[in-house]
């Protein structure tokens, strides 16, 4: 049982990092979309490019945690 639960902790904080993370990346997308940064002139490009980029990753990040893809740490 102890051998159980030992094996069961590190999936356990691997998935709230992989959530933490996720919740992350699309905050930073956002925030970059909403100008939060206050970015200006030639820098405005990179508050589109890095809103979208965030955003689209985070998505892709939420999908490969929640459907399982994510290779474990004894799966290599």
């Amino acid at each position: 049982m102890e051998s159980e639960n030992r094996n069961k902790t590190p999936q356990t904080m691997r998935n709230i990092f992989g959530v933490v993370m996720i919740l992350i990346y699309l905050g930073m997308g956002v925030l970059f979309l909403i100008n939060f940064f206050q970015f200006t002139g030639a820098w405005e490009i990179l508050r589109w490019v890095g809103g979208v980029l965030f955003i689209v990753y985070g998505i892709w990040r939420g999908y490969r945690q929640f459907k399982g893809i994510d290779p474990g740490f004894n799966d290599r």
